[in-house]
């Protein structure tokens, strides 16, 4: 598979096994799997209840998460997915000609990263407890 169309060939054959093994393990699924009548189920029985580590489940199903775990995940995202930008950057750097450009704009681009952590950091986000 060389030439012109052999990386598409070899994509399309990818895309085809990817396709065969998800259709195989649904239908292994439908085939394997046990099966339960919608009008012989007792839901009410404790074979349907919720598993929990050996444990009897204890309350209601419906759990509150503190809004601040979602702010910490956010963070991390943000400045994650910022960060990756560094290495193109690193690349383009050595480049002849872009080199005082490069380090102009990222400067700017760290600058407001800089301003996005100060602005967790006073607003008390960053603190854990």
């Amino acid at each position: 598979m060389s030439g012109y169309l052999g990386g598409y060939a070899t994509l399309g054959l990818l895309l085809l096994v990817g396709a065969g093994v998800f259709v195989a393990a649904f239908t292994a699924n439908r085939l394997l799997g046990p099966r339960r009548s919608a009008e012989r189920a007792d839901v009410t029985s404790p074979k349907y209840e919720t598993y929990e580590c050996g444990l009897d489940p204890v309350g209601g199903d419906w759990a509150q998460a503190q809004i601040r775990y979602y702010v910490y995940a956010y963070l991390y995202a943000l400045f994650a997915v910022e960060s990756v930008f560094l290495f193109p950057w690193a690349v383009v750097f050595d480049t002849p000609g872009y080199g005082g450009a490069t380090v102009v704009e990222m400067a700017i681009f760290v600058a407001v990263l800089f301003l996005g952590i100060l602005y967790a950091w006073r607003k008390n986000i960053l603190r854990w407890t």
